[in-house]
């Protein structure tokens, strides 16, 4: 029998060459390639279905009402609005943190809205998925496949025309024709092309599951999720209750939206206030806690930033350390502060942390981070009803933000009375939500609004 042909895949970019080579020319990381045994059949023997080209006019307008509802308000929001047919959804996450449970959720509103639903199981079978159903309260029928095989796969598919398909796990199912093992670069590469095709030919919304490494990223080349329509990562620590689920990649919608549940035993519920529920364990008259309001795409979230300035213990050797906000804004702050304030934290350690384990990568947190700071540095809280926004430049000043009355509205709803912001954005801010506003142009003057 012949052996095939030895080939080596980037693990990072699927770069393919036929020798081993220490950096890959592809995507330039070191030491990433990896051997695999390839035969020389390779991918689908199926025929495609001859393409014509068409005019963009004639091609009929996809409305916003074809979208599928998943009976998850939150996961619809990540979504855009819900599953898009045809589309291919790949979902990543750490073990454990809820990914077979938000899909089989998923896959519950999906068969109440009366949605044909196929879940290929390739981790568990039957019994152990209808023993879960059960604990997850799903009542309604399913399709259940429990095969790896993608050729068995492909012609259930086919003779059962569901309207979705959920995959769980893409690591576990293979392609017969490849002598790689499952999960492999190559097998990888033409499992997610099948139900790529799949998706596109027979108008069929696929969403896949994918384990992702020790450095958070899903397993296997980032040429995955090239391939995809929507890249979702779903985060959190699985000793704590909350789980967040956010948007890195969607051809159908923002990749600024999130979603955010609950874990409990019955499965994931849904934060319908969240604003609420990432302020409700504030400290009262806390030094270095200041609030500010985030957009995370379409949705203000008010969000606890905190700061701890102490005496080094190393002289000279001081530590900064950032969870949930960036490590290089929050430096870039820090040089503002001492330039223009006279801040001399030169020989402090500074940490600074955004409660309830969100990310902030919007620059309009940047006042909020530096009256935290402030704060912590002097020892002196904050008001409790005050908030923050405004982003902070080099030069001092305070730069206006986008969405500001979205932003104060929901602050006034949550009880501030009191907002620090960016004096551009008064001049032509209609509705200031009732709140008192402390307009500020440099960082000078909103340390002493504080």
């Amino acid at each position: 029998m012949s052996r095939g042909k030895t080939v080596f895949f980037c693990t990072q970019c699927g770069y393919e060459s036929p020798k081993w080579l220490g950096k890959c020319p592809g995507c330039g990381e070191w030491n990433q390639m990896a051997e695999e045994l390839r035969s020389q059949a390779k991918g689908s023997t199926r025929k495609g279905t001859q393409a014509k080209a068409q005019s963009l006019s004639s091609v009929s307008d996809m409305a916003e009402s074809a979208r599928i509802s998943t009976g998850s308000i939150e996961l619809d929001r990540v979504l855009g609005g819900g599953m898009v047919p045809g589309s291919l959804v790949l979902i990543g996450g750490d073990p454990g943190i809820g990914k077979s449970t938000l899909v089989l959720q998923a896959a519950r509103g999906l068969g109440a809205a009366g949605k044909k639903v196929l879940y290929v199981a390739g981790e568990e079978s039957p019994a152990q998925l209808q023993m879960r159903a059960r604990r997850l309260g799903v009542t309604n029928d399913i399709l259940i496949l429990a095969e790896t095989d993608m050729t068995a796969i492909e012609e259930q598919v086919l003779a059962i025309r569901p309207d979705v398909v959920i995959v769980d796990s893409i690591q576990t199912v293979y392609r017969p024709e490849l002598t790689s093992a499952a999960g492999s670069v190559s097998q990888l590469k033409e499992a997610t092309a099948t139900w790529m095709r799949l998706a596109k030919n027979e108008n069929i919304a696929v969403m896949i599951i994918g384990h992702v490494t020790k450095e958070g990223q899903i397993a296997g080349p980032r040429l995955l999720e090239h391939m995809v329509d929507c890249v979702l990562y779903f985060e959190g620590d699985r000793q704590h209750l909350y789980r967040i689920l956010r948007a890195v990649k969607n051809r159908f919608g923002s990749t600024h939206e999130i979603g955010l549940f609950t874990m409990e035993t019955s499965g994931l519920k849904e934060v319908a206030n969240p604003s609420e529920w990432l302020l409700s364990q504030r400290p009262a008259n806390a030094p270095g806690s200041v609030v500010t309001a985030s957009m995370e795409g379409t949705r203000p979230l008010l969000v606890e930033i905190q700061a701890l300035v102490t005496p080094s213990r190393y002289g000279g050797n001081s530590r900064r350390m950032a969870t949930g906000v960036d490590l290089n804004r929050v430096s870039l702050i820090l040089a503002v502060l001492e330039r223009h304030i006279g801040l001399q934290i030169l020989d402090y350690d500074v940490f600074v942390n955004a409660a309830g384990g969100v990310r902030l990568l919007e620059p309009a947190v940047d006042l909020a981070v530096a009256a935290s700071l402030l704060s912590s540095f002097r020892d002196r809280p904050v008001a409790a009803d005050t908030l923050f926004v405004g982003e902070v430049g080099l030069a001092g000043e305070v730069r206006g933000v986008p969405h500001l009355e979205q932003r104060l509205h929901e602050g006034a709803r949550l009880g501030f009375k009191r907002a620090v912001v960016p004096k551009y954005n008064v001049s032509g801010l209609r509705d200031g939500a009732g709140m008192e506003l402390v307009s500020v142009s440099t960082l000078d003057q909103a340390c002493s609004a504080v």
